[in-house]
């Protein structure tokens, strides 16, 4: 059985929806895979992001508060197709509670009808389909195919980009290949919707939708924090002190930056707009920290250089300033 979501993120099933963000923002700068080098810190950031995904949805939330891990099968109107189906009026739909194990259970305390009970409309018969009970009853119910989630592994450059993807997924029916438009700047977590490509419907209810859950991969040179990017920038000792225009990496290209002269290594460099783009609006940042090198191996003109900029400074970084 899957963790419970709540539990994931530490909070009550009460939680409000600040508490809930508040919670996830701390784990997840906490698990991020660039910054927490645990081997498990990766598949943690994921049960992270998954549980507020869900959480931090109200409708998604409801269902999930009410059906559990099995939320993801039942469509999101459930309630008034099988209310119509049952023949609607009356007295509604009234046949659910939680068992006492959290919520991932359900039974029935009450079928369709009116308030004494009458000849209601049990739950086998209206949601054989959603658990693999039996039918019955006579009644037939055209439920719509539930809607399906996958991940869509990105690389930082491919989610700056975007552009049309070919995405391969097994299932219980093989393999199904899918042309996906990512649009430029999608960031972690962010869904992709794929329009009547999640689970079949019964009889001649639609299909459900796909919907790719974006994870962009760790990279070895940029760390993404939301839309802004943060890139190491290594300059020379003559770079850092006389300052200099040096290209600096970026998703999509190279750049230029200026360094001001007497930077020292954890200064920060600002480059508007050259973070990650927002096709609804302002683009994030990109931020290029300063890493000053020093020549592994000298030769003999470059050592008397140094040697004559030793005698002659009287700079000392380790004195107070």
């Amino acid at each position: 059985m899957a963790r419970d979501f709540y539990d994931v993120l530490g909070v009550s099933r009460g939680a409000g929806a600040d508490e809930i963000q508040q919670a996830y923002r701390n784990l997840a700068r906490k698990h991020h895979p660039d910054v927490n080098r645990d081997p498990r810190a990766e598949e943690r950031f994921k049960e992270l992001n998954e549980a507020y995904s869900v959480l931090s949805d109200p409708g998604t939330r409801a269902r999930y508060d009410r059906f559990g891990e099995d939320f993801r099968r039942i469509p999101e109107d459930w309630e008034e197709r099988v209310g119509a189906a049952a023949g609607g009026g009356g007295g509604g739909f009234r046949g659910w509670t939680a068992s006492g194990d959290g919520g991932h259970r359900v039974r029935v305390v009450r079928g369709f009808g009116d308030d004494q009970g009458g000849a209601g409309v049990g739950f086998e018969d209206l949601f054989g389909s959603f658990f693999g009970a039996g039918g019955g009853g006579g009644v037939r119910v055209d439920v719509p195919g539930a809607d399906q989630e996958a991940e869509l592994p990105l690389t930082v450059e491919q989610a700056y980009r975007g552009g049309r993807r070919g995405v391969t997924l097994a299932g219980a029916e093989g393999q199904r290949t899918y042309d996906v438009d990512v649009p430029p700047g999608v960031t972690d977590g962010q869904r992709v919707r794929l329009a009547g490509q999640g689970g079949r419907g019964s009889g001649d209810a639609p299909a459900g939708d796909l919907y790719l859950r974006v994870r962009i991969q760790p990279h070895q040179r940029f760390r993404l924090d939301g839309r802004n990017i943060h890139v190491q920038l290594p300059v020379t000792p003559w770079e850092a002190a006389l300052g200099a225009t040096v290209p600096v990496p970026t998703p999509g290209g190279t750049a230029k930056v200026t360094v001001p002269a007497g930077s020292s290594s954890g200064r920060r460099l600002r480059l508007r707009g050259e973070g990650m783009p927002n096709p609804r609006g302002t683009g994030g940042d990109l931020y290029a920290e300063i890493s000053v090198k020093v020549p592994p191996r000298l030769d003999d003109r470059e050592r008397e250089l140094f040697e004559k900029l030793a005698a002659a400074s009287s700079f000392d970084p380790r004195r107070a300033s």
